[in-house]
């Protein structure tokens, strides 16, 4: 499996055992294009190609470090790097550009974990009900919303209209969220 987009999220793996005794993978595996894998035993093998000792000191994994994912703060000594690689492929993430394009922007606006928590109860489906409003600020929202509720308001009175109040009240139940891309809808 290779990755066919230029949004490539990759980890380094390391193990307490090789980081605690200082031995020559204490600074954990090469960068693993996580999109270049179908399986956690696919990871595995790579690991036993490249030295490690899963059946022994080294079978207890961390995450060294990572690249093109906000993990919002995580502490990836303490994440399980099988689950990450299973919750990004069970989200189709990694092979799908507007999927991994929509995961950032959710990640943003809520967490990690709010991702995590939506991929294990919704499978690749997670993002079903998740809408990017790339470039929108709350005034387009509310035109927008405005303009596909049925509603009319004389063309004497438009201009009167707070068209960003009204995209804005919407933000008020957390359905909708500004990013640094725009505005993100998570139902």
């Amino acid at each position: 499996m290779t990755n066919t987009y230029s949004n490539e999220i990759r980890i380094v793996i390391g193990s307490w055992g090789s980081y605690n005794e200082c031995n020559e993978r204490a600074l954990g595996s090469r960068w693993l294009d996580l999109a270049d894998y179908g399986d956690w035993d696919e990871i595995v093998e790579e690991l036993e190609r490249q030295g490690f000792e899963l059946d022994g000191i080294d079978e207890e994994l961390f995450i060294q470090d990572v690249e093109n994912l906000d993990l919002d703060g995580e502490n990836t000594d303490y994440m399980s790097p099988q689950r990450l690689f299973e919750t990004l492929y069970e989200s189709g993430v990694l092979l799908d550009a507007d999927k991994f394009e929509t995961m950032e922007a959710f990640i943003e606006a809520r967490s990690y974990k709010d991702f995590e928590a939506r991929v294990k109860e919704q499978g690749e489906c997670w993002d079903d009900d998740v809408h990017i409003y790339k470039g929108y600020d709350w005034e387009d929202y509310g035109r927008e919303q405005f303009s596909n509720s049925g509603l009319s308001i004389p063309d004497s009175l438009i201009d009167y209209f707070d068209f960003e109040s009204y995209g804005e009240s919407f933000s008020y139940d957390g359905l909708v969220e500004k990013y640094s891309g725009g505005l993100i809808e998570i139902s």
